[in-house]
């Protein structure tokens, strides 16, 4: 059972500005407005026409249109999105699991994502769906209901905010049942990133990615294949793909506390609670 309070944390001010980021990367000409503004504001602004003053913003400007020229070019993006998924094993489709686990990104995201978890659950490779994501847990479920999949088969949190906390709060409320292998559906350049998460917290993990939005476009797509690159340069050096035994920071959060007691609950979980339906988990 997942702890309430944990929905009703507020959000840090590194997710914030994350966030907010994120969002303005996703518009080009928001992007170059303050490239622009970085150029002329030395003339706009008395003390800041100096000399070393126009040098240093003009160079920013310069830097910052460089930066996301090069970040959102398609060879790079072709090379970082081959990268974010080489290290990925692919589903044999042959191996069944405890459950689906669905990590929301949004309501554009959506749609590909139940399509491929109600897919895998009408071909009994599990029996439970388990959707995970603050604004998509409990809007996935809705779909999937609607898509024919019997309430008992579902379950979801909608507290989690980062994919860290996808895998915390899945592994606080799952791995109590004895699921230990699971499937997961996320896009593919965020597949790594969870793969390696989700590990961390003890589950075997099976990646089966969902598609991209047909009507996402080109330039949205490049900013999230390097958002992701970033996102799991940013989790190897924090230390959150390392193993469970490495993590110490942050001992008294409730989300660390949570993190703990769910390697106690995981040691002495074995069997699998699935309802009425049985399935084998048949090694490839």
């Amino acid at each position: 059972m997942l702890d309430p309070s944990l929905c009703e944390r507020p959000a840090s001010q590194w997710l914030a500005v994350k966030s907010t980021l994120y969002q303005w990367l996703m518009i080009p000409s928001l992007v170059v407005l303050v490239c622009v503004a970085l150029v002329f504001l030395p003339w706009i602004i008395p003390f800041l026409r100096e000399l070393r003053w126009r040098r240093l913003f003009i160079r920013l400007g310069i830097l910052l249109c460089a930066f996301y020229l090069i970040a959102t070019f398609p060879l790079t993006t072709a090379i970082i999105k081959k990268g974010l998924w080489a290290f990925v094993p692919n589903d044999p489709g042959t191996t069944n699991a405890d459950a689906i686990v669905i990590l929301g990104r949004g309501p554009k995201f959506r749609p590909s994502r139940v399509e491929v978890a109600a897919e895998l659950w009408k071909s009994q490779r599990a029996p439970l769906i388990f959707a995970s994501g603050a604004g998509d847990g409990q809007e996935i479920v809705e779909e999937l209901k609607a898509q024919g999949i019997p309430g008992d088969a579902l379950d979801e949190e909608h507290c989690s905010r980062t994919t860290k906390e996808n895998a915390l709060f899945t592994a606080s409320v799952l791995q109590p049942r004895g699921v230990e292998r699971i499937l997961l559906v996320t896009d593919p350049p965020h597949m790594l990133r969870s793969v390696l998460t989700f590990r961390n917290l003890g589950f075997e993990v099976i990646p089966h990615p969902s598609t991209f939005p047909n009507h996402l476009p080109r330039r949205k797509k490049a900013i999230l294949v390097f958002y992701e690159s970033m996102g799991l340069l940013s989790y190897g050096l924090q230390g959150r793909l390392l193993p469970r035994d490495f993590i110490t920071q942050h001992q008294n959060s409730p989300v660390a506390k949570l993190e703990n007691s769910s390697q106690l609950e995981s040691q002495n979980s074995k069997s699998v609670v699935t309802g009425d339906r049985s399935y084998s988990r048949e090694q490839a």
